[in-house]
C-alpha cells in the first residue's frame, strides 16, 4: 500500500504510514511557520498613529460628556465630574415644559429638512452639469462658481438682495442662503466624474434621454455622496443662528439655535415650577440642540464613511 503527500509544492510517494506522518507533520509545521511571518508587524507609525487618534477621540468626547453629565446634576459646577452628584431631569423637564420652545424647535426642523433637499437639488444638478465634458462654456461656468468662494458681494448687498426677495423677517432666509453651496456643488461634481463612462455609453446606446441618466443610474450611485454632502447641509442649516441674528426680529420667525444662544448668553432662562440651576438649563439645552444629529448619524455612518473621501479616486 502507497501513501501520497504534497509536500514543498510536489507530490511524493511512501511506502508506509510513518513516513506519510512525518510528512505530514513538516508540511503542517512549515505552513505555520509561514502563517506567522506573515503576521504584519507593528512599528513605531502605528503607534503613533494610535495614540494620536486616541487623543483627539478624548478631546472631542470629554467635552460632550462634561455637557451630558451637567445636564443631569441638579447643582450646577464648572469642575469635570464623571458622574453627577445629584440626579435630576428637571433640566430636561423645563425645556420639554416650556411653551416658548416650541415653536423656535419646530422651525429649524422645517428649514433643515427644506433646506436640505433644496441644497442635494442644487447640488447634484449642477454637479452633473458640469460633469459633462461636451457641454459649452463648462469650464467656464465653473471657473465663475468658484470665483464666489473667493469673493463675495458682502453684508449690505446681501441684505438688500435678501430684503428684495422678502426674506427679512423670515424662516426661509435660512433654507434659501444655504441652498447653494459651491464647494458641495464641486464634491458632487467630482464624484459624478468618477463613475465609469462605460455606464453613460450603454444608456446612451439604450436611448436613454441625459435626465434619465440622471435618475436611473447617477444617482442610485451617489448614496454615499448624497448622504455625506446632505449631512453637512442639514448640519449648516441647523446650527446656523447668525444668519437669524441678523436677518430676524420677529421671535415667531427664529429658529432653536438662535434661542439657545440668547439663553446662554444673555441669561434669558425660562421660569417653572421645576427647581433647576441656570447651568443645568443650558446643559440641557444643548444636549436637546445636538440630541437629532446623534440619534440620525448611526444611520448614516456607513455611506458617511464611504463618501468621506467623495471624489478623490478615480479610476
Amino acid at each position: 500500500m502507497h501513501w501520497f503527500c504534497f509536500v514543498t509544492g510536489q507530490v511524493k510517494r511512501f511506502a508506509d504510514a510513518e513516513s506519510f506522518k512525518e510528512a505530514l507533520t513538516m508540511a503542517k509545521t512549515k505552513r505555520v511557520e509561514f502563517g506567522a511571518g506573515r503576521k504584519k508587524k507593528t512599528d513605531a507609525f502605528d503607534v503613533v498613529n494610535y495614540i494620536v487618534f486616541i487623543l483627539i477621540g478624548l478631546i472631542v468626547l470629554i467635552p460632550i460628556w462634561k455637557v451630558l453629565v451637567d445636564s443631569f446634576n441638579a447643582v450646577g459646577v464648572y469642575k469635570f465630574q464623571l458622574f453627577p452628584n445629584d440626579f435630576t431631569l428637571d433640566g430636561y423637564r423645563t425645556i420639554i415644559h416650556t411653551s416658548k420652545l416650541y415653536q423656535p424647535f419646530v422651525n429649524s426642523v422645517v428649514t433643515t429638512v427644506f433646506g436640505t433637499l433644496l441644497g442635494l437639488v442644487m447640488s447634484t444638478l449642477g454637479g452633473y452639469v458640469l460633469s459633462q465634458y461636451e457641454m459649452p462654456g463648462r469650464n467656464l461656468m465653473a471657473y465663475f462658481l468658484l470665483f464666489t468662494m473667493i469673493f463675495s458681494g458682502g453684508m449690505i448687498p446681501e441684505y438688500l438682495v435678501m430684503k428684495q426677495l422678502h426674506l427679512v423677517n423670515n424662516m426661509w432666509i435660512l433654507v434659501v442662503k444655504h441652498g447653494m453651496n459651491v464647494y458641495n456643488l464641486v464634491l458632487m461634481r467630482n464624484f459624478f466624474e468618477g463613475i465609469p463612462a462605460s455606464l453613460f455609453e450603454a444608456a446612451k446606446i439604450d436611448g436613454c434621454s441625459p435626465m434619465g441618466i440622471f435618475f436611473k443610474i447617477v444617482l442610485p450611485l451617489s448614496k454615499a455622496a448624497l448622504a455625506s454632502i446632505g449631512l453637512m447641509f442639514a448640519v449648516t442649516v441647523w446650527n446656523d443662528y447668525s444668519t437669524v441674528q441678523i436677518y430676524i426680529t420677529n421671535r415667531d420667525q427664529v429658529n432653536f439655535q438662535y434661542i439657545l444662544r440668547v439663553m446662554v448668553m444673555d441669561g434669558d432662562t425660562p421660569t417653572t415650577a421645576y427647581k433647576v440651576s441656570q447651568n443645568t438649563l443650558y446643559y440641557a439645552a444643548i444636549i436637546v440642540a445636538i440630541l437629532p444629529f446623534m440619534a440620525l448619524y448611526p444611520f448614516l455612518q456607513k455611506y458617511f464613511v464611504k463618501g468621506v473621501n467623495v471624489g478623490a479616486v478615480k479610476e
